[in-house]
């Protein structure tokens, strides 16, 4: 038995393959921005990691002095 008898079937729910295409291109493009962000995040996260360790690896070396640390 046919279920789909009498029932308006529409391809994309009525949209054009334009509308599907913009939706799909801004869904994307929304993720990919996410992406981005993330990676952005995560690097400046580690450069900042980086500098502060070679800091306190200079400082506690002697190499940089702070006016009025104690030694």
């Amino acid at each position: 038995m046919d279920d789909s008898a009498g029932v308006d079937r529409r391809k994309n729910g009525g949209l054009s393959d334009e509308q599907v295409e913009a939706i799909k291109q801004a869904i994307l493009d929304s993720i990919y921005k996410e992406i981005g962000k993330s990676i952005v995040r995560k690097v400046i996260w580690v450069v900042g990691t980086a500098v502060a360790l070679l800091l306190a690896w200079l400082t506690g070396a002697g190499h940089i002095k702070f006016p009025g640390a104690t030694e």
